[in-house]
């Protein structure tokens, strides 16, 4: 039978194992970092340098200004979508449809913010049994699982339909 020290020591023992398994942010693949870190899409390569043909045509050079090698993820994404490059300010006419089109649901310029915000709650609501953080089990593929793609049937569908899957494993022979 335990004494009173004893139940005190039990008592606050299961209190500390209780306290060390909250945490501020649920660490689901149990990755430690120190800060924020960089923002990934922040990090833009810069273009290739290039003679041009007429070095009269160069533009005045300004402090402050733009530089051709310079990115311009905005314009490359709208001409590798077969868009055109903007002269001046809006956007062209012919490219007022897809613009349309893709904000059809409504757009918000907060999207980063947002996301990261329900991602977190998602991640609290979903941290785990309390054994599972004690023992430091990785939770994170159960906890996005019913919102993961299945591979094979997805590739299977898309066969099935005579669509080229070139970059997939060729289908296995039944045997």
């Amino acid at each position: 039978m335990l004494t009173g020290k004893g139940v005190l020591a039990l008592a606050t023992a299961t209190m500390l194992t209780l306290a060390a398994c909250s945490g501020d942010t649920p660490q689901l693949m149990h990755l430690r970092a120190s800060g924020d870190g960089p923002d990934e899409f922040a990090i833009l390569p810069t273009k290739s340098l290039q003679m041009p043909t007429d070095l009269k045509t160069l533009p005045e050079p300004t402090l402050g200004g733009t530089n051709l090698t310079d990115p311009t993820p905005e314009a490359d994404i709208a001409l590798a979508l077969g868009g055109r490059l903007r002269d001046g300010t809006g956007i062209p006419a012919g490219d007022s449809a897809l613009v349309n089109h893709s904000a059809r649901y409504g757009r918000s310029a907060s999207i980063r913010t947002d996301l990261a915000a329900d991602d977190l709650q998602f991640r609290r609501d979903n941290n785990g049994r309390l054994l599972e953080r004690v023992f430091k089990v990785n939770v994170y593929f159960k906890a996005y699982a019913k919102q993961s793609l299945d591979q094979q049937a997805e590739l299977q569908k898309w066969r099935n339909r005579g669509v080229r899957t070139v970059s997939a494993p060729p289908a296995k022979a039944d045997e």
